[in-house]
């Protein structure tokens, strides 16, 4: 059994500008197949668009409400949503409220800077 708490996690910038802290990855947990993290964005900030060629990845919205974008198509989400990005696929989240926001990121294969791609 392997069991991590997030308070003992140090966070770190991914390569799309999210602040992260890795909850159960390979660099943490004997992972095989997926990541966990928690992301924070600031009032109004954003990920910077990008793509992932391997890994389908879930958000979770834990906190506040964002404007998401999948591959040209926008929604408003909001804390209690779950979005699917389709590995392959352009995407970029930002904080559409007056305060910040905070969501899981689950990723499968897991999340490697290696695997995003921007423009």
């Amino acid at each position: 059994m392997h069991i991590n708490s997030i308070h003992k996690q140090i966070p770190f910038t991914t390569k799309d500008g999210s602040t992260i802290l890795s909850i159960l990855d390979q660099s943490n947990a004997p992972v095989r197949n997926q990541s966990l993290a928690e992301a924070k964005l600031p009032a109004k900030g954003s990920t910077q668009r990008h793509y992932h060629k391997e890994s389908e990845e879930f958000y979770f919205l834990l906190e506040g409400k964002a404007k998401m974008e999948i591959d040209g198509t926008f929604k408003k989400v909001s804390s209690g949503d779950a979005i699917l990005i389709p590995a392959g696929s352009w995407h970029q989240i930002t904080a559409a409220g007056d305060g910040p926001i905070r969501l899981l990121c689950c990723c499968s294969p897991p999340y490697s800077h290696e695997d995003t791609y921007f423009e």
